[in-house]
C-alpha cells in the first residue's frame, strides 16, 4: 500500500465514521423546546461537531491501523478476496438462491 493508497484508506474511513457519529448524543430544538418560527421541531440546535470531529479522528485512526496492518502484512490478499468470488460464496445471494 502507497502513501496515497494510505491516505484515501484514511479519508474514506474517517468519512463513515463521521457519518456514524454525526448523529449521536445530538440535541434538536423540539428537545430543548425552543423551536425557531420557519425551522423544523428536529433540527439540531447543540451537535457538538468539534468533540465529533476529535473522537471521530481517533477512532479513524485506530480502525485505519488494524485495516493498514493487515493489508501490510498480508494475512488477507486481493487473491484471497477474489477468491470468495470466484468460489461463488455470493454468488447465490444475487440470484436468490
Amino acid at each position: 500500500m502507497g502513501v496515497v493508497s494510505g491516505l484515501v484508506l484514511f479519508a474514506v474511513i474517517w468519512s463513515l465514521t463521521f457519518c456514524i457519529a454525526l448523529p449521536i448524543r445530538i440535541q434538536t430544538q423540539g428537545d430543548l423546546g425552543e423551536i425557531v418560527p420557519g425551522t423544523h421541531a428536529g433540527s439540531p440546535e447543540h451537535h457538538h461537531i468539534r468533540k465529533k470531529v476529535f473522537w471521530t479522528t481517533i477512532v479513524a485512526f485506530i480502525i485505519w491501523a488494524i485495516v493498514a496492518t493487515i493489508i501490510l502484512s498480508g494475512w488477507i490478499s486481493v487473491d484471497d478476496v477474489e477468491s470468495l468470488f470466484r468460489a461463488g460464496a455470493w454468488s447465490g445471494r444475487e440470484t436468490g438462491e
